[in-house]
């Protein structure tokens, strides 16, 4: 995979992170294997949001340098794929310590929606 930068440099933001419902929703799911690298649409799918409120919070991770990001690469001696190429998200080396500690600090527990259904509110 190769690794891009979309929305400025990683960890320059000087704001300190919003962790609302949404935010805490996504990295909760980021959470469950911090290791592992996740796709927004898959994210989408495991936590009932939208695409308009999961890309955006994965935007702002990825500013303030917590997750880092890279596209799926695609074999040359394949046909075209049936499906856009994936961006994938993953924490960077002190995300994930810095999510846990902005997760435990937070009281809300987290919402998901009925499997299969978007929230709509």
């Amino acid at each position: 995979m190769r690794s891009r930068v979309a929305y400025g440099q990683k960890g320059t933001c000087a704001v300190p992170i919003r962790i609302t419902t949404a935010t805490s929703t996504v990295l909760h799911i980021l959470l469950e294997d911090p290791t592992q690298a996740h796709y927004g649409f898959e994210i989408c799918e495991k936590t009932g949001l939208l695409s308009g409120t999961v890309y955006p919070v994965l935007a702002r991770l990825e500013s303030h340098g917590w997750l880092e990001s890279s596209w799926e690469e695609q074999d040359e001696t394949e046909p075209g794929l049936a499906r856009p190429i994936r961006r994938y998200y993953r924490f960077s080396v002190n995300g994930a310590a810095e999510a846990q500690a902005a997760m435990a600090k937070r009281r809300v527990p987290i919402r998901y929606a009925p499997e299969g259904e978007a929230w709509t509110s």
